[in-house]
């Protein structure tokens, strides 16, 4: 999938005249709010005495808090990785929880000169003299891993983070920000990642790095969290929400890059999404059942013909009613087949025979064995910068996947371990490697607490394959539907329907996101922080309206309002990076969209619609940002690389956008 480069000098202009434009309106906004202290009975000399209204100027720009800047005089070293380091550094004035709402710094040691306090901290003043990897005091990018699997709480550094040292050592600073999970409800989670941005921006000159230079990096809800920071830079519908935890006012929160593996996003249509792709894979459904998958499949067509997306020709990519299934024919139609064709012809092209499966990142008792040796290297696993100080496992951080037909919602919610105890990317909080499903694959219920009933069919590639044509031929074990030209080593297949009954077979029930009976974590998501779960779907609660089950509970779910009056439709919203992608909706225009993005997703995941990444790009694409993308053939819902290792790839991708 080629990036379409026309008009782009033009396009990167009217990005930062609308930086320029939003951060002027927000300032404005904000500086309507600074006096709520008098508000509440405060006296402005009051509030001038006690508040610290710490000013930073730059291109504009003037940081309003009463926090401190980073104490200069407290750094700590750790002469091994030779970085220093801070923890415990509040981002906001009113913290919701003071248990995730701090950061942790760690800084190459080179970018610093350091006078010992004799009690086992240093004075550090800026060194703008030395280099890392090509990077300065002055240039050096810094980074932000979002570790929230299943929108999960992502627990503040409390100690040295022993990973930061891949990034250190790139020149990088890395900046580990904890963050509240989805039992705070949205927009908690990307709330306090805003306000940790702005913090750093609060402290530049302060520390080293080029906070023009942020990247977010996550995988997941990691990486759905990771795409709203590059979608929704400087929005003002966050600004209610961060003004309640006091935020640094009259900074930027947009991010330059974003990094996103397998991102669980788009949830406004994300069950008419699984339905539409995964939908046919389903078995002994009702009859009632198969009318509510189908209904939900022709809403998403409907969606997709009113999105506007476009591909790199600036043909418009629609959908169209077939005979083989529900709206299984169009241009997006052909356009996504040619996505599935691309992830194969990349393997095969990159892959060296014999070719050994030996690990299994998908559905779990069911769908195509994903993973093996690639020529040069095992994707990488690891997790996107995980805290290794002080997380540990509770016993009730592993539960079960609850006991499910595949097809029906339970009949009753699923028991979800406790955001504090969620895993970071796909190892367990310690860093021990994701407990084992019990056939090799890890277990994904217990990494992130989302409820994924059994998948069962499709194909089971185990072993070696000495040549690809005997790959292809296990493809087609249980049907020809790859057709393999052996002379030019392509693959095309027959259609989509056939690729998910092989490989992507459904792996949650009706209502993969939004789930009947509120069992899965995006229901607590949409909760409000209370411990209720919510319903958010739009397309169901009308399709169920009548319902005498579920009818009364989807409408009741649409027209309640959260603390600062929004409705649960409006923070979906928010938490929809292609509302402020699309010209389908009302927050086009309306943000700072990062200008670098690099998506990956294993192809054969069931954690979500192939449509799910894809349509990601596609906006950014139509955008007119730089996006990287590709779908990994052999992979599941994973940190999925083609070749290299996760890590090694995304810093190679960071110094790509800047050198």
């Amino acid at each position: 999938m080629e990036h379409n480069d026309v008009g782009k000098g033009e396009e990167s202009m009217v990005r930062v005249g609308r930086r320029i434009g939003l951060f002027l309106a927000a300032a404005l906004v904000l500086s309507g709010c600074s006096n709520h202290a008098a508000e509440n009975g405060s006296s402005a000399a009051q509030t001038e005495a006690e508040t610290s209204q710490a000013e930073t100027e730059r291109a504009g720009e003037t940081a309003v808090t009463s926090l401190p800047q980073i104490d200069s005089t407290k750094w700590q070293y750790n002469s091994d990785d030779k970085i220093y380091w801070q923890t415990g550094i509040s981002y906001c004035e009113n913290p919701a929880d003071e248990n995730y709402e701090t950061l942790g710094i760690f800084i190459p040691a080179a970018y610093m000169n350091a006078k010992d306090n004799g009690d086992g901290t240093f004075t550090c003043e800026i060194n703008n003299q030395a280099a890392v990897q090509g990077y300065t005091a002055d240039s050096a990018p810094i980074v932000i891993p979002v570790n929230t699997p299943g929108y999960s709480a992502m627990e503040a550094p409390t100690d040295y983070v022993t990973d930061s040292v891949s990034y250190t050592s790139a020149g990088f600073i890395y900046v580990a920000a904890g963050c509240r999970g989805r039992d705070a409800g949205a927009p908690a989670g990307v709330t306090d990642l805003k306000a940790a941005i702005r913090y750093i921006r609060y402290n530049d000159g302060v520390i080293p790095g080029d906070v023009d230079r942020i990247f977010s990096f996550g995988m997941s809800g990691g990486g759905a969290q990771s795409a709203l920071l590059g979608a929704t830079g400087d929005s003002e519908d966050y600004e209610p929400y961060l003004t309640a935890i006091g935020a640094v006012s009259g900074v930027s929160d947009a991010v330059t890059g974003s990094m996103c593996w397998c991102p669980i996003t788009e949830l406004d249509y994300a069950d008419e999404a699984y339905e539409w792709n995964l939908g046919n894979t389903r078995t002994d459904l009702t009859e009632q059942e198969q009318t509510l998958s189908n209904g939900m499949a022709e809403a998403f067509a409907t969606y997709i013909n009113e999105l506007g997306l476009k591909d790199a020709s600036g043909n418009e990519l629609t959908l169209t009613e077939s005979e083989d299934g529900v709206y299984q024919s169009g241009t997006y139609y052909e356009y996504l087949k040619g996505v599935v064709e691309t992830s194969l012809n990349n393997f095969l092209k990159d892959t060296t025979f014999p070719y050994t499966v030996e690990t299994k990142k998908g559905p779990r008792d069911g769908g195509i064995d994903q993973g093996g040796q690639k020529p040069d290297g095992t994707p990488g696993q690891g997790d996107p910068g995980a805290n290794k100080g002080d997380n540990k496992t509770t016993d009730d951080s592993v539960k079960a996947a609850p006991e499910n037909d595949g097809n029906a919602p339970a009949d009753k919610p699923s028991e979800k371990p406790d955001d504090k105890a969620a895993p970071q990317g796909d190892k367990a909080p310690n860093g021990d490697a994701a407990p084992d499903s019990g056939n090799g694959a890890p277990d994904f219920y217990a990494m992130d607490g989302v409820d994924r009933n059994l998948a069962t069919g499709g194909v089971t590639l185990s072993g070696t394959y000495e040549t690809a044509q005997d790959y292809i031929d296990a493809l087609n074990a249980d049907g020809t539907w790859v057709n393999y030209d052996s002379a030019a080593n392509t693959a095309t297949i027959t259609s989509i329907a056939d690729f998910t009954n092989a490989c992507k077979r459904a792996s949650k029930g009706i209502g993969a996101f939004d789930a009947l009976d509120e069992s899965q974590a995006e229901n607590t998501l949409f909760g409000y922080g209370d411990g209720t779960t919510s319903h958010f779907d739009a397309t169901l609660a009308e399709l169920l309206k009548d319902d005498e089950t579920y009818g009364a509970a989807f409408t009741e779910a649409m027209e309640k309002t959260d603390s600062e009056g929004k409705t649960v439709t409006e923070r979906g919203n928010m938490y929809n990076p292609l509302y402020y992608l699309s010209g389908y909706y009302d927050g086009y225009q309306k943000s700072t969209v990062a200008d670098h993005w690099r998506i990956r997703t294993g192809i054969a995941q069931s954690d979500t619609s192939l449509t799910t990444e894809v349509n990601l790009a596609l906006a950014l694409k139509n955008y007119g940002v730089d996006v990287d993308f590709a779908t990994i053939w052999g992979e599941g819902h994973t940190m999925a690389e083609s070749t290299g290792d996760s890590v090694t790839n995304f810093i190679e991708w960071v110094n790509k956008c800047l050198k």
